[in-house]
């Protein structure tokens, strides 16, 4: 059977939070992925990264979906169906070029 995401209808349109892991700007972390909340535009870091910032600020807030954001990549995340969404053309658009830390 396959899962479908219960919380798309939650999808915003977003203004991004940093260029960046916010949380790692703030702390002089490193991050290898970035991820942007679609309900609220925290830029986080992937699971990938020491800091797993994306993650923690859904356990934190609750907010269910991510967006692949280095750069946008067409994909979204559901932490709570655990399931992957195609976004299509509804990704969110990057304030210039965003530096990688890896």
């Amino acid at each position: 059977m396959k899962h479908k995401c219960t919380h798309a209808g939650k999808i915003r349109k977003v203004m991004p939070s940093a260029r960046g892991c916010e949380d790692c700007l703030k702390t002089g972390a490193r991050w290898v992925h970035l991820r942007l909340c679609r309900s609220c535009g925290h830029v986080g870091c992937c699971d990938q990264s020491p800091s797993r910032h994306a993650t923690r600020h859904f356990r934190e807030t609750g907010h269910p979906i991510i967006e692949g954001y280095d750069p946008p990549e067409g994909w979204g995340w559901c932490y709570v169906d655990e399931v992957m969404l195609d976004l299509g053309d509804d990704t969110t658009r990057q304030d210039g070029p965003i530096p990688r830390y890896a």
